[in-house]
C-alpha cells in the first residue's frame, strides 16, 4: 500500500506542478525564521466549552506572495472536532450563536473513526476534505473570525520556515520509522522554528490546491521520513473511501484514510 501511495504522491505532484520553491525564496524564509524571536501566540476560546485553540502568528513570505497568518499550533484535535460533530457547545439545542447553530456539521462517524489510536489530545483522522471545510465554516461562524484550510502555497511557506532538516526530522515528526503504525498525541515532539507541532508526519493535512480541490500534504505516520518534503502532496481520491459500506458513501468520513487530518489557519 505504501508503494502505491508514494507513487500517487509523485503523480499528484507532477499533475499539480508542485515544484520545490526557488532557492532564493526558501533561503530568505529560512533566514527570517531563524532570526525570529518567540512566536507571537493567541488562544481562541470555543464558546460554550472550556476548550480553546492555540495559534501562532507566522510572517509572510519574503517575496510577498504569502501574507502573514495565524496558524494552529497542532493539527485539529478530536477534542475540537467532537464539539462540532456532537454539538457539545449547545444546551437545549442552541448555543446562543444562531449562525454557528445553522451551519451544516459532519454527521457522526459510522465506526470508531479514531481507529483506536487515541482520542483526547490526538489529531482527528479519517477526515474528508468536505468535513475539514465544514469545521472551518462552523468555527468561523462561532468566533467571527475567518478560519479556513491553508493553501498549497501557504503550506509550502510554513515548511520553508520550519527549520526542519532531514537530519532533525526524527525530533519533530511521527513517521514510519518511529510512529509504530498509529498517530501519536499532538505536540509530543519538538516544535519547529515557527512554534508549530507535527507539521511533518503524524497525519497528512488537507490543503487547498489552486483549482479549489483538496490535497493532503505533510506526510503521515505511515510515510518514511525520506519521502516527506514541502511539496509532497496527494490529490483527493475515491480510493480513500472505497470500503465505506454506506450508500451513498459518506462525504464526511474516509473509511480508508486513517492518516487524513487537517490544520486550520486564520487570516490576520
Amino acid at each position: 500500500m505504501r508503494i502505491t501511495l508514494l507513487a500517487s504522491t509523485v503523480l499528484a505532484c507532477v499533475a499539480w506542478g508542485f515544484g520545490v520553491p526557488s532557492n532564493s525564496t526558501v533561503l530568505a524564509d529560512e533566514a527570517a525564521a531563524k532570526s525570529s524571536t518567540t512566536p507571537e501566540a493567541r488562544k481562541e476560546p470555543i464558546a460554550g466549552t472550556t476548550l480553546e485553540i492555540e495559534l501562532v502568528k507566522v510572517a509572510g513570505s519574503a517575496d510577498g506572495s504569502v501574507k502573514p497568518l495565524w496558524v494552529a499550533r497542532t493539527e485539529t484535535l478530536w477534542d475540537w472536532q467532537d464539539i462540532c460533530i456532537y454539538k457539545r457547545d449547545q444546551k437545549d439545542g442552541a448555543s446562543g450563536n444562531a449562525a454557528a447553530d445553522a451551519c451544516t456539521r459532519p454527521t457522526k462517524p459510522y465506526t470508531a473513526a479514531d481507529r483506536g489510536f487515541g482520542h483526547s489530545g490526538f489529531p482527528a483522522v479519517s477526515i474528508s476534505f468536505n468535513s475539514a471545510k465544514a469545521f472551518c465554516e462552523w468555527l468561523s461562524a462561532k468566533t467571527g473570525r475567518r478560519y479556513r484550510l491553508p493553501t498549497v502555497a501557504e503550506r509550502k511557506h510554513l515548511c520553508a520556515r520550519s527549520g526542519i532538516t532531514a537530519e532533525s526530522m526524527k525530533d519533530h515528526a511521527w513517521t514510519f520509522e518511529n510512529a509504530k503504525d498509529a498517530t501519536r498525541k499532538a505536540g509530543s515532539l519538538k516544535s519547529d522554528a515557527s512554534g508549530l507541532f507535527d507539521l511533518y508526519g503524524n497525519v497528512r493535512e488537507w490543503c487547498v490546491a489552486p483549482d479549489g480541490t483538496g490535497v493532503l500534504m505533510g506526510g503521515g505516520f505511515e510515510d518514511p521520513a525520506a519521502s516527506i518534503a514541502c511539496d509532497t502532496a496527494l490529490a483527493d481520491s475515491e480510493d480513500w473511501n472505497a470500503s465505506d459500506p454506506q450508500f451513498p458513501k459518506s462525504i464526511w468520513w474516509l473509511a480508508d484514510g486513517p492518516w487524513a487530518g487537517f490544520r486550520i489557519v486564520c487570516d490576520e
